[in-house]
């Protein structure tokens, strides 16, 4: 069975895995789904005593820390997690003081996110950190005969270039993170088109067409239609 890889990493190593730390549920909810469809594998905690906790347990390469928390603060808790100098370290609060920025960033934080955030922001911002600490991480995905390299925007399909359009990159993408898996069709419109789209769920079927033939997948054996709800990658 092919399975998803992060270029030169050991096959048997797990996804980039990120750590949540804020005390806004409503906020730990939204990145956790949102992080958990980009590919990433997610832990969060609302505080920095379970913060640790997770930390010892999950082993997280990269924490999103919001400043703010009850107890001990993001900056004292940031200090403490960078004992681990493999660990990144992206800030998420709701100030926009640049004392407060300059703050997180001398803790040794290596981005810095003021809410309220585009959640595609953040995600550009957690990539850019990760190939900036964690070049093991690399941004090439690859799936059976597809090759996505995420940096460059590129994709090869049986060694040969495809040219795509921004939405069926993003398609692609989406599938590409989640093979073998059926993905409902709101899902997909939620993640390509974004939460607040108010226009035709055809859309999905409609580009789902256009990566098919981009493809060559004629009978529709690489891209299954699952009758009644969604659609799943097969390789």
């Amino acid at each position: 069975m092919a399975r998803t890889q992060l270029f030169s990493r050991p096959p048997d190593e797990e996804e980039l895995r990120i750590l949540i730390v804020d005390d806004e549920t409503h906020i730990v909810n939204f990145l956790r789904t949102g992080l958990k469809y980009e590919g990433f594998s997610v832990a969060t905690a609302h505080d920095a005593k379970s913060a640790l906790q997770e930390v010892d347990t999950f082993r997280p390469h990269l924490v999103i820390l919001d400043l703010m928390l009850p107890g001990m603060s993001g900056l004292e808790l940031a200090e403490r997690l960078l004992a681990d100098p493999e660990l990144a370290i992206i800030m998420l609060t709701a100030k926009d003081q640049p004392t407060d920025r300059v703050h997180g960033l001398n803790a040794g934080a290596d981005d810095y996110v003021v809410k309220p955030f585009d959640f595609d922001e953040l995600v550009a911002r957690v990539r850019a950190v990760t190939r900036r600490r964690l070049p093991a991480h690399s941004e090439v995905v690859r799936v059976g005969s597809i090759s996505l390299d995420q940096a460059r925007r590129e994709v090869t399909h049986e060694g040969n270039g495809i040219e795509l359009t921004l939405k069926e990159y993003e398609l692609l993408r989406l599938f590409l993170l989640h093979p073998k898996r059926v993905l409902p069709r709101q899902l997909i419109l939620d993640r390509i088109w974004g939460y607040d789209f108010y226009g035709s769920a055809n859309n999905v079927e409609v580009y789902v067409g256009y990566l098919r033939r981009k493809l060559d997948d004629n009978d529709h054996r690489l891209i299954e239609t699952i009758r009644g709800v969604g659609y799943r990658l097969n390789v």
